[in-house]
């Protein structure tokens, strides 16, 4: 993808389980390479995928280093819970280990502010993001890094980027059951995350929780999702008009 964005070529972004489902359409079970240039070409002339712009250099640097440090969060989680339930022999291999692992993500942590201090637009971005209760340094940073969209399309469309917005599942008179699925799994999670924060100490996003879902004895999560779809929502308005969480637009629903 980059090496083809770098030579000039239009670069569109698909998800490999459209490909697979249109080849199946066809009646491609079977797969090769000959196959897959095929189908591929095939799915392009039938369905227009848009074309997006591939990250630059500097954007790819900022990706990594967030993707990094999630790895790394990850394995520092690990063994800690391994610490937990291993032998007395074997621990203070564990806390040594867990300690590295800290010291590199403090590191990181670091780059990640110096990169994005020394970008004017992403050091305007991460300020905006962070006026909101519940986003700290580290989600906005991933917010930055891996959903540059942010701003630049309505709240229908950065909730299906996310994988935020319900689904249908409708046949006739039956209403099946709603559900998220795909989008951005790493920008949900970190999303989560801070929505659980913001619906603490967030009266706007707090009062979001939508009642009715609650009384009908629906899940906390399906409850907590719509939280999230709510702060996605007015963290895209704010970079869109360039301003900061304002409660009151909030409120009022102007996002």
């Amino acid at each position: 993808m980059n090496a083809l964005s770098d030579v000039q070529f239009a670069v569109a972004i698909v998800n490999a389980r459209q490909i697979r489902g249109f080849a199946k359409s066809r009646g491609k079970l079977a797969k090769t390479d000959s196959i897959d240039a095929e189908i591929l070409a095939l799915f392009a002339q039938a369905n227009r995928p848009a074309v997006r712009p591939v990250p630059d250099p500097a954007q790819r640097q900022l990706q990594a280093l967030v993707v990094r440090r999630r790895q790394l969060v990850e394995s520092r989680a690990t063994e800690r819970a391994r610490k937990d339930l291993a032998a007395d022999s074997v621990r203070p291999s564990i806390e040594a280990l867990i300690e590295h692992l800290s010291q590199q993500i403090a590191e990181l942590d670091g780059q990640l502010q110096g990169l994005l201090k020394q970008n004017p637009s992403w050091h305007k971005h991460d300020k905006l993001l962070q006026s909101v209760a519940g986003v700290g340094d580290v989600t906005s940073a991933m917010v930055v890094a891996l959903l540059p969209e942010l701003g630049t399309l309505n709240r229908k469309q950065i909730s299906a980027l996310v994988g935020v917005a319900p689904l249908n599942c409708d046949s006739g008179l039956k209403q099946g059951k709603r559900q998220i699925w795909g989008g951005r799994a790493a920008v949900r999670a970190g999303l989560y995350m801070a929505t659980l924060v913001a619906t603490r100490f967030n009266q706007q996003t707090k009062r979001s929780l939508p009642q009715h879902l609650r009384e009908a004895g629906k899940p906390f999560k399906v409850a907590l999702v719509a939280c999230l779809r709510k702060l996605l929502c007015i963290l895209n308005a704010m970079l869109r008009d360039g301003r900061p969480y304002i409660p009151t637009l909030a409120a009022e629903g102007q996002t």
